[in-house]
């Protein structure tokens, strides 16, 4: 009869905290399920957009009709958009003061840039922290969940006076389950966590570029 048992009835059969331990690793792996979705959209949405941007800024038009181009939706500006908009803004700003050193404006320049870079890297590594989370504990919570279940299924034993591998199979089937969607959980978390932050760090490389790129035309432009 237990040999015929599915899934959901190891599940039914569980002891409370067994079921407790599952339901939290089901919750776990559902938030981890959406958060990788969403951040898959970002992150691709954030590369096409540095794209486009890069295009754009090294099609050889005029700086100053891109930066009033992008300042018609200032707050809805990401990415390599955002600081460059930053940037050019500091600059206009701070070139327009009296007496100021060409390398005083850079440095105000890039400071901006910093600041803009800095948010948009917080933008993108949102939640990452979320799936490490999941994909380093879920084993374990799983692992507590199959231990108690196993002490449960032994302290069962103590009732009857013939212990027998009939007896206890089943329950340490029904512990077992725990660990499996403890894994179940922990490995898409991991995987999705070390691809999500090796494409944050290469847009972040790209973005660190720009400015450097951007900062040598701000120079430039500081001479003429």
């Amino acid at each position: 009869m237990y040999a015929e048992l599915s899934l959901l009835d190891l599940v039914l059969h569980a002891s409370f905290v067994v079921q407790l331990v599952l339901a939290v690793l089901v919750l776990a792996s559902i938030l981890s399920w959406t958060l990788i979705f969403e951040r898959s959209r970002v992150l691709r949405k954030a590369g096409r957009a540095a794209d486009d941007f890069e295009r754009r800024f090294w099609s050889g038009g005029d700086l100053s009709a891109l930066y009033r181009d992008l300042g018609q939706n200032p707050k809805t500006l990401t990415g390599l958009a955002a600081i460059f908009r930053s940037g050019f803004k500091e600059f206009v700003r701070l070139r327009k003061g009296e007496d100021l050193d060409p390398m005083a404006i850079i440095q105000g320049a890039e400071r901006s840039m910093r600041v803009a870079l800095s948010r948009e890297m917080d933008r993108l590594e949102t939640n990452l922290s979320f799936l490490a989370t999941v994909g380093s504990t879920s084993p374990y919570i799983g692992l507590f969940g199959t231990v108690w279940g196993i002490m449960h299924s032994f302290h069962a034993l103590g009732n009857v006076k013939q212990a027998t591998l009939a007896l206890v199979a089943p329950g340490i089937s029904e512990a077992l389950v725990a660990t499996a969607i403890g894994l179940f959980a922990a490995i898409p978390a991991v995987i999705a966590y070390n691809r999500f932050a090796d494409r944050a760090e290469r847009l972040n490389n790209r973005y660190e570029e720009f400015m450097e790129e951007f900062s040598t035309l701000l120079q430039r432009q500081g001479r003429g």
